[in-house]
């Protein structure tokens, strides 16, 4: 256990991760089509209070506002030789948060796809990938940052290559994907075989799990399903905040601060140990979340009717009880986290 999350996990059984960072710099001005990371230097200060926000209420795990601050998704912004330097920046940031806060916040560097598809279907190779990631991934270890958070995935080989990064710039790392597309990822992958994306790597990794995705219950539906295999990995579930509407303009979340609790305490009972939020989490519905944590005593694993009662109706069947398919269906989580 020489690694900070590893500590903080064994000593408080159950960590609380962040909520959105893109629906929340929404709120706080950014412009659609306008990245994120590119905030990081205009606006560092409303990436800070961002952070502050969820440390404020709780938070044992920051992201770094770096999801796509890789070289294929900053060259659209034409920044790809700006890799390494915007991955420090978005660490240092955190960091400074972190440590001011008086208490231990693992700082998680947030590693998002790289929007490309994989050879023979599309142009990225693996060497290309493992590059790509290791490049961000050493710049985010350079600014401070304590473990590599991959999230948002869809394909085994993107998981392998990113965690393959890692392991090269010796980062503990994380994995989660989103099952958005009838319970498995958009490129067909049960949450039970999600484990395998990595098999036989030299590092385990410390969780692996789900985020994103289309709501609480399937999220928790997912965890029911989600299989971790022999690697000893925590369960990670980091749901959306209910389910999106467009109103006036704007796309608002219908959940609250009390079904997001609910969805917390039930995450529990299915057996995650780190619960977050993904888009539409705001600090508020985070304090909700804290506060179920901080009260909550594990009880019985739910039965997905269980799960729909109290949090809401599924929209997705769970991926068990649909039949395997090459089929894409659903939403693409593959452009922007929360």
């Amino acid at each position: 256990m020489s690694d900070p999350l590893s500590r903080l996990l064994a000593e408080k059984g159950v960590l609380l991760a962040d909520g959105a960072t893109g629906t929340n710099l929404f709120d706080m001005g950014l412009q659609s089509g306008e990245a994120p990371e590119m905030w990081l230097e205009s606006h560092p200060e409303r990436i800070t209070a961002l952070h502050q926000a969820f440390v404020d209420n709780g938070a044992d795990i920051i992201l770094t506002c770096s999801f796509g601050a890789n070289r294929h998704r900053l060259k659209l912004h034409e920044a790809a030789d700006r890799t390494h330097e915007l991955n420090l920046k978005a660490a240092r940031i955190a960091r400074a948060v972190a440590d001011a806060a008086g208490r231990p916040v693992i700082v998680a560097g947030s590693v998002g796809p790289t929007g490309e598809i994989f050879a023979p279907l599309g142009n990225l190779s693996h060497e290309d990938a493992v590059e790509t990631f290791r490049e961000q991934i050493a710049g985010l270890k350079e600014g401070g940052a304590d473990v590599a958070w991959i999230e948002t995935m869809s394909a085994a080989e993107e998981v392998r290559a990113a965690a393959e990064a890692a392991v090269a710039c010796d980062m503990p790392y994380v994995f989660t994907g989103s099952f958005d597309s009838a319970g498995r990822t958009m490129m067909g992958i049960h949450p039970k075989d999600f484990h395998k994306s990595v098999e036989g790597l030299a590092e385990k990794p410390l969780a692996i799990g789900a985020n994103c995705g289309v709501g609480a219950s399937d999220m928790l539906a997912t965890g029911l399903e989600l299989g971790t295999g022999d690697s000893g990995a925590a369960v990670v579930l980091k749901a959306n905040c209910g389910i999106p509407r467009f109103v006036d303009g704007k796309t608002v979340y219908s959940g609250t601060p009390e079904q997001m609790a609910d969805y917390t305490r039930l995450a529990i009972d299915v057996g995650a140990r780190i619960i977050g939020g993904c888009c539409g989490t705001s600090p508020h519905h985070l304090g909700a979340m804290r506060h179920a944590i901080d009260t909550h005593n594990r009880r019985s694993r739910p039965t997905v009717e269980e799960i729909t009662e109290t949090v809401g109706p599924l929209v997705n069947k769970p991926a068990s009880d649909n039949v395997a398919s090459g089929e894409t269906m659903g939403r693409s989580r593959r452009n922007r986290r929360g």
